[in-house]
């Protein structure tokens, strides 16, 4: 479905070169498929995720939807950010409603599809809230809802779940793949954790920095629904912390961080 070929990505400097974030990535992601970008800070997952959107060009190479060119934003690809970038003004039914009413669809239809993408998400008893009085969970989830109700082909997803506390963010997890098994849209992750990666995707890109900026492609072959503490889950998260343990980051080596986890353990 997307179709990412021979892309690399420039930004001019302060000093007057240039500083190359990825250099000719290949990659292909299926319909339906729900794919997770892994990789230390700075190594062009966001720009990837970017590029595919279309709110910046390639410096070299193209990127397909489709089979058709990727030359700017397009309706099919609904993207959901760090923060939830929600209306103040707005209540929730109406920030979900937004693009429905900019497309002029009629009333009847949009408050059955929003008051269905509030309940998919757990806040159908919130309809009525303004942004402020929500937390940050809440108003992610309601972000989510708004992309999906222009039913996307596509859902590009930047961290979102990074600034919630662990609870919460297991818990949008699993909301996340409740509307994902719903609608099927190919969605591509991008994320710092590896155990979000191996609970939420189909397959895991790890990237680093430019000139290598594919590291690994690993299928992610466990059953759903998948269960964090069991050894195959941890067996998969310890083979992508192997290929992660080569590139530059600011963890020590895999072995050393199990050695100094058990040295800690066992001086308890």
């Amino acid at each position: 479905m997307i179709t990412v070929k021979n892309v690399s990505k420039s930004y001019a400097t302060a000093r007057g070169d240039t500083d190359t974030v990825l250099t000719d990535i290949n990659l292909t992601f299926e319909a339906g498929e729900f794919v997770c970008l892994l990789g230390p800070s700075g190594c062009g997952k966001t720009t990837l995720i970017n590029l595919i959107a279309g709110f910046i060009s390639p410096s070299k190479g193209e990127l397909f939807i489709n089979q058709k060119a990727i030359t700017g934003p397009g309706p099919e690809r609904g993207v959901v950010f760090q923060d939830p970038t929600l209306f103040p003004w707005l209540t929730a039914h109406q920030n979900v409603a937004f693009g429905l009413r900019q497309r002029r669809r009629e009333d009847q239809y949009c408050a059955a599809k929003t008051s269905e993408l509030l309940e998919l998400v757990g806040m159908k008893r919130h309809a009525n809230a303004y942004p402020h009085t929500l937390s940050g969970g809440m108003r992610q989830r309601i972000a989510i809802a708004r992309v999906l109700a222009l039913n996307p082909k596509v859902l590009l997803m930047d961290e979102p779940f990074c600034n919630l506390d662990i609870n919460s963010r297991e818990y949008l997890q699993d909301k996340l793949l409740e509307v994902w098994g719903s609608f099927k849209p190919t969605t591509i992750y991008v994320t710092h954790s590896v155990e979000e990666a191996v609970y939420l995707s189909d397959r895991v890109i790890i990237m680093g920095p430019a000139p290598r900026c594919i590291v690994d492609n690993h299928p992610i072959r466990l059953k759903r629904p998948r269960n964090r503490l069991s050894n195959n889950f941890n067996n998969v998260m310890t083979t992508l912390r192997i290929s992660l343990d080569t590139l530059p980051c600011c963890l020590a080596p895999l072995e050393k961080r199990v050695k100094r986890n058990s040295h800690e353990i066992q001086n308890r």
